[in-house]
């Protein structure tokens, strides 16, 4: 009977202990954050398979997804503040490309999203578990990184197309050199490109520090960048002219505490009086 009770006492002061080590250990913090985090993001995709499996993969079954991402962030007390969202109040076809930092990234990336527009994700997301059927299911499109016309073969199957043109996630104060794909696509299809800045999280959020606390994060949509009028041999100088602005946005973002303060973006130069130089992402129509 007194080993019973010593293990009722102990069992008791367990979450007890853990309730201490959340409030006062900060990296005991971090990882019970993330892992709820992922354990979320599991489980509203083992929910919401079934019912996105009775539309069949579709694009609309995105709004699933977002819907079950956007809670989040009240869970974690992060304010969203979105600006320049009139920019993508466009009925055309687009690519969107966006800074890549962290996992956090859904939590912008569902903020800002429009209709009938899919990432393009890698490959081996398809193949974890439920995560990867409920992406699969939303028309999110699977490549293979390292081979560019597989990116070039699936983009006819879409309409607008989000991409992270860095090409993994990069926390560091700079933008990494873009990856051109997603240039050369929208080029292609003679499509503009919609840049999206996400501002750092550093404030709140560090996985090198194992730091995740409540914060502010902004988003800023910028001016479309036209393509029309350009070919293959523009792309290189495309793809640096929107990393560079694209990276003062950011560096600005984390001068002004991730973006309290805005300021005009700089105008871009114009190749041939068609295409004025700016932020781009890919992004194409899906059809189901």
């Amino acid at each position: 009977p007194g080993e019973v009770v010593l293990l009722q006492g102990l069992l008791l002061l367990l979450p007890l202990a853990a309730l201490m080590l959340y409030w006062y250990n900060s990296t005991f913090h971090y990882f019970c954050k993330v892992g709820f985090f992922n354990c979320w993001i599991v489980a509203m995709a083992t929910l919401l398979s079934p019912f996105a499996a009775l539309r069949g993969r579709s694009v609309e079954n995105m709004k699933l997804l977002r819907a079950a991402i956007l809670p989040l962030k009240l869970f974690y007390g992060i304010k969203m503040q979105v600006r320049g969202s009139e920019h993508l109040n466009n009925k055309e076809p687009y690519v969107i490309v966006c800074n890549h930092q962290a996992s956090l990234d859904l939590l912008g990336m569902v903020e800002v999203i429009p209709d009938r527009c899919v990432p393009i994700a890698k490959k081996e997301l398809m193949y974890m578990g439920t995560v990867g059927w409920a992406c699969w299911l939303s028309g999110i499109i699977f490549i293979d990184r390292h081979k560019r016309e597989d990116a070039i073969d699936v983009i006819s199957q879409t309409l607008r197309v989000l991409i992270f043109p860095e090409g993994t996630r990069n926390q560091n104060k700079s933008m990494l050199p873009f990856k051109r794909g997603a240039f050369h696509l929208a080029v292609q299809a003679q499509v503009p490109i919609f840049p999206i800045v996400i501002s750092p999280y550093w404030d709140f959020f560090s996985s090198k520090e194992k730091r995740f606390t409540s914060g502010t994060c902004t988003i800023q949509i910028l001016p479309k960048v036209e393509t029309q009028g350009l070919s293959p041999k523009d792309v290189p100088e495309l793809t640096e002219t929107v990393r560079q602005a694209m990276a003062d946005a950011l560096a600005e973002m984390s001068a002004n505490h991730c973006g309290d303060q805005h300021t005009e973006q700089p105008p871009l130069p114009h190749w041939g009086g068609m295409c004025q130089a700016g932020l781009g992402v890919h992004c194409t129509t899906f059809h189901p």
